[in-house]
């Protein structure tokens, strides 16, 4: 399962495992993989403080950290936290504030304390993500990947200067090739499948197509990949390794709650719906009452990023806490179908190889034959 790649960034096996959980990127890590944090979630100063428990419990192994800096989206800057919060809640106009107030009456949700945070997610804005990197940087990582396009020309350039590679999601070949351009050292061709935000063009079309419009650029193939099998699919492919966000969602050391744990045990992979309802962009999740509401012609429609969260956070805030299954986000590929009991991330990472060997000597006999 070795391949080139694995050399560069000085890791075991070509797994890499994209998770907004610490725990779950330092096993992974540990276990021989790379672990990626997604960074987008968390204030500047809780990235701080998670990539220092990583420093502290990844052993010496290479790590990266995952950043969201969309090449569209709609225009915010300047000020501290509280002012760009301000300023964003004023670009949405009434309706929307309306649709949420209705939404958040109909489905019963219970009131948030006088003193519960609802701020919403930052991380996708420029000023917010510049900030991640810069912190990123001064932990010692191996990887920065971009999860909506190539990250900005400088945040390149600063971290080839830290020795850093750059990896950078493409849902198209035209996507990949202009990573490259830009100077990308790794393009992960992401396929319809995968969870979060994803493209159109199912995963077994697209690898194919950016291997051979990035060739010798190494990509890892990413959507719909679970099982070892599938690993020695995406190899075939010509991929150098693989991209597994949902299969850690299940794991012992994922952060998830119970509610949403228990939706994605239960989840078949017919139950999965791309939905603009929580960022502002296509992003796959399982489908709900609440992707419904938002789907519903009747209604206003998403907002674009980063407008969309600021507008639901109070709502997504209030269903975290009443523990509804039938309306938590709850983002997962289409993978989720055979994610269907709790394993610690060591064991997932054994299954894998063990599944990618038996899978090769599998083909390696039919051949023979």
């Amino acid at each position: 399962m070795r391949t080139p790649l694995c050399d560069q960034l000085g890791i075991e096996l070509p797994i890499f495992a994209f998770s907004h959980c610490r725990d779950v990127v330092a096993a992974v890590s540990r276990a021989g993989g790379m672990g990626v944090l997604g960074a987008v979630g968390f204030t500047p100063e809780q990235l701080e403080t998670e990539l220092t428990w990583i420093d502290e419990h990844v052993d010496g192994k290479p790590y990266g950290v995952d950043t969201v800096m969309p090449q569209k989206s709609v225009e915010v800057a300047g000020g501290d936290r509280d002012e760009m919060l301000a300023h964003i809640r004023g670009l949405i106009d009434a309706a929307h504030w309306n649709y949420v107030d209705e939404l958040m009456d109909r489905f019963d949700l219970p009131p948030l304390p006088a003193d519960e945070p609802t701020h919403g997610v930052l991380g996708w804005t420029d000023d917010v993500a510049h900030q991640h990197v810069e912190i990123a940087l001064a932990h010692p990582i191996s990887l920065i990947a971009n999860a909506l396009g190539s990250p900005p020309r400088d945040v390149i350039d600063l971290a080839h200067e830290h020795g850093v590679k750059v990896a950078a999601l493409a849902g198209r070949a035209v996507h990949a090739e202009r990573h490259v351009n830009n100077g990308i050292d790794i393009v992960v061709a992401q396929g319809y499948e995968a969870g979060g935000h994803t493209g159109e063009i199912s995963t077994m079309v697209l690898v194919p197509e950016v291997v051979d419009a990035v060739a010798p650029v190494p990509v890892l193939a990413a959507g719909g990949i679970g099982d070892g099998r599938q690993i020695a699919a995406a190899l075939a492919l010509g991929a150098q390794g693989v991209w597994l966000g949902s299969l850690w969602l299940t794991s012992a050391e994922s952060d998830a709650s119970p509610a949403v744990l228990g939706a994605y045990l239960d989840a078949t992979s017919a139950d999965t719906v791309r939905s603009r309802c929580y960022t502002g962009k296509p992003a796959r999740m399982l489908r709900n009452e609440w992707t419904e509401a938002w789907a519903d012609p009747a209604g206003p429609g998403p907002l674009g990023m980063p407008l969309q969260n600021i507008l639901t956070s109070e709502a997504n805030t209030r269903i975290a806490r009443s523990g509804r299954k039938d309306l938590a986000f709850a983002p997962v590929g289409q993978i989720v179908g055979t994610m269907n009991r709790v394993r610690p991330v060591r064991d997932i990472m054994f299954d894998l190889v063990e599944e990618y060997l038996t899978a090769v000597d599998r083909l390696d006999r039919s051949v023979e034959g």
